[in-house]
C-alpha cells in the first residue's frame, strides 16, 4: 500500500517573524538605554557638574586659554562658597562686551546642542566668567598696603596662585577698599594685570560685586587637555587668617 506523504508547514515564516521580533525588541531597548543615558546626563548637568572651557588667559597660570574645566554646581546652592574657591558665574550686567552671533551650520548647531544637552560641550563659555573668590559678604577688602600686598579683614595675603608682570610684586595696578554687601562676592583674576574682575566693574550697577545667585558652581578639574589634569585647589590656607578676623567669626576659629 502506497502511503501519501502527509504535507508539512513550512518553517521559513515563523524563523523570519521570531527574527523580526527580536530585531525590533532589540532596537526598542537600544533607544530606550540612549534615552535613560540622555536623561541621566541632561540631569547630571542641571544638578551636579557639567563642563566649561577656557576662552581668555585672565587666570593664568591656573588656568590656559582653550582649557576645559568639570564646574561642581552644588556649590553654592547645598556647598557654601568659600574664600579662594575658583568660581563660573553669568554676567552680573555689562562686564561682558556683546558677542555677535557667528552662523553655524544645521548639522554642527544639531551637534553641539545634543553634546551641550550631556555636559560634553559648552556652547555658552562666552556668557560666563570665571575669577577666584576674594571676598565674601561682610569682607573688608583692600588694595595696596605698603608691600604691595592686598588686604582681607586687614590680613594681609600670600597669593602664590598670581601671575605678575616680571619684577612686579604689588599685586593690583588699581587701589581699591570696598566692603563686601550681603548675598555678594568680590572676585578677581589670578592674572592680576590682564583680568576685568570686580575691581573694573565698579562703575556698573552691581558696583563690581557678583551676586551669589549668579554663581553657576565652582571649578574643580581640569579635564582637557590630559597633560594638564589636575585639581583646582582653593589655597584655604591663604585666606585662614582672614576667616578667623571675619566679621562675626568664633575667636580661635580654623581654616
Amino acid at each position: 500500500m502506497t502511503e501519501t506523504p502527509v504535507p508539512t508547514r513550512p518553517r521559513s515564516g515563523k524563523r523570519g517573524g521570531r527574527r523580526s521580533r527580536s530585531a525590533a525588541l532589540f532596537a526598542r531597548d537600544i533607544i530606550i538605554i540612549f534615552l535613560v543615558a540622555l536623561l541621566a546626563s541632561v540631569l547630571i548637568k542641571t544638578f551636579l557638574v557639567r563642563s566649561f572651557y577656557i576662552p581668555s588667559g585672565s587666570m593664568e597660570n591656573t588656568l590656559q586659554i582653550n582649557d576645559r574645566i568639570l564646574v561642581n554646581e552644588l556649590e553654592p546652592n547645598l556647598i557654601p562658597i568659600s574664600r579662594g574657591d575658583v568660581v563660573v558665574f553669568k554676567d552680573p550686567g555689562g562686564w561682558l562686551q556683546p558677542q555677535p552671533e557667528a552662523p553655524t551650520a544645521p548639522l554642527v548647531s544639531a551637534v553641539n546642542w545634543a553634546l551641550d544637552a550631556v555636559g560634553l560641550a559648552a556652547t555658552d563659555s562666552n556668557d560666563h566668567l570665571i575669577k577666584r573668590v576674594i571676598g565674601l559678604p561682610g569682607d573688608h577688602v583692600t588694595c595696596c598696603n605698603a608691600l604691595g600686598q592686598m588686604m582681607v579683614n586687614d590680613v594681609p595675603l600670600n597669593e602664590p596662585y598670581l601671575k605678575l608682570p616680571d619684577g612686579v610684586t604689588k599685586v593690583s595696578d588699581l587701589a581699591f577698599d570696598v566692603t563686601v554687601p550681603a548675598g555678594s562676592l568680590w572676585v578677581m583674576g589670578d592674572n592680576r594685570y590682564n583680568s576685568a574682575d570686580s575691581r573694573y566693574n565698579q562703575d556698573k550697577p552691581g558696583g563690581g560685586f557678583v551676586p551669589i545667585s549668579d554663581v553657576v558652581g565652582r571649578a574643580l578639574w581640569i579635564t582637557w587637555p590630559s597633560s594638564r589634569w589636575t585639581f583646582l585647589d582653593n589655597y584655604s590656607a591663604v585666606f585662614r587668617g582672614a576667616k578667623d578676623a571675619a566679621p562675626g567669626a568664633p575667636p580661635g576659629g580654623s581654616g
